[in-house]
């Protein structure tokens, strides 16, 4: 659990810095890029963009779910950039927690004044 703790912190420092030097306003990919490039430059071994292959009832729906950022089995990450955050939103991250078998996510969006205001952490 301590190491889950601290790959949380470290990943909402790396989203304070991408918020401190790119502020509010801009897309969900810009964010995503920059995530995957600050968390790089921390050391951080993240998948970003993984694919969740959708089945219904056992038979293969053609279609994936795409997580914005993934650390193997310790957490998930999904980036917004949206006016505020919304049930739906929580929703993803735990559907995605769910079929990822991952305990632990954040949500995180960064289109907000101060980015402390866009985090949200969410246990499975």
């Amino acid at each position: 659990m301590e190491q889950r703790d601290q790959l949380t912190e470290l990943v909402i420092g790396a989203a304070i810095e991408v918020h401190r030097i790119m502020g509010p306003g801009l897309l969900e990919s810009i964010y995503q890029q920059c995530m995957e490039r600050e968390l790089k430059l921390r050391n951080c071994i993240v998948e970003p963009q993984t694919r969740i292959p959708l089945t219904y009832k056992g038979l293969p729906l053609g279609e994936d779910l795409v997580m914005d950022l993934y650390f193997p089995d310790r957490l998930v990450v999904e980036i917004k950039a949206v006016e505020r955050l919304h049930p739906v939103h929580e929703a993803q991250l735990l559907t995605y927690l769910k079929l990822s078998r991952t305990h632990v996510g954040l949500l995180i969006n960064f289109n907000v004044p101060v980015l402390v205001q866009g985090i949200k952490r969410m246990v499975l």
